[in-house]
């Protein structure tokens, strides 16, 4: 008897993670993510206000509707406060740029000296720029480069931004060990800061 068929026999068929869209009346295009790995209903709203809807296999499509249904409210409200931030990000005068450089040039390199020292990491140069496309960057040769914008973040923010790229010194990916690395250097709190971090617009 083959594998497949006992899995019918006794209700443990295996189903495939699977990805569509949806068209809400009022909140648009959504994009719906049923996967074996989630454990709850999540709903979140992306950097350019695109909305994900993620649920776990044993939940019905039906059911994550309900749940998204419920929560349009909240969806419309963290929209509308992304798209304020990043209009903040546009407001800033060159003046204001020129001194969040120099500030970041002051406070960023001895923040990274710090992070590396206390997690026991090792890297080369830190340069500064006026990237608005990410916050920061490490290269292949462990050289950490800084948005200045991160002076416009709170300070576990900047450090959360600094220790992601200080792992990076030691996995140049995203790997599951990566994502273990930096959840143990963030007490925990890896996923609760990269949610966060996404509400100031960048990816």
């Amino acid at each position: 008897m083959s594998t497949a068929l006992l899995r019918r026999i006794f209700g443990r068929e295996e189903v495939k993670d699977s990805v569509s869209e949806t068209i809400h009346p009022v909140l648009g295009t959504v994009t719906l993510a049923q996967r074996r790995r989630n454990r709850r209903i999540s709903l979140s709203v992306r950097p350019d206000g695109r909305i994900l809807l993620s649920y776990p296999l044993g939940v019905s499509r039906k059911r994550a509707l309900e749940f998204l249904e419920s929560k349009v409210e909240w969806v419309m409200l963290a929209q509308r406060k992304l798209a304020e931030r990043r209009e903040d990000r546009r407001k800033f005068t060159d003046e204001e740029i020129a001194a969040m450089r120099k500030q970041a040039k002051e406070v960023l390199p001895p923040m990274v000296e710090r992070l590396a020292a206390r997690f026991g990491f090792r890297y080369g140069r830190v340069t500064i720029r006026a990237t608005r496309s990410k916050w920061g960057s490490c290269s292949p040769d462990n050289n950490i480069s800084l948005s200045l914008f991160l002076m416009a973040l709170p300070e576990h923010l900047q450090e959360y931004v600094i220790i992601h790229e200080l792992c990076h010194t030691v996995h140049h990916n995203h790997s599951a060990r990566f994502h273990a690395l930096a959840d143990r250097c963030m007490g925990g709190r890896e996923k609760e800061l990269r949610r966060e971090l996404r509400g100031y617009g960048f990816a």
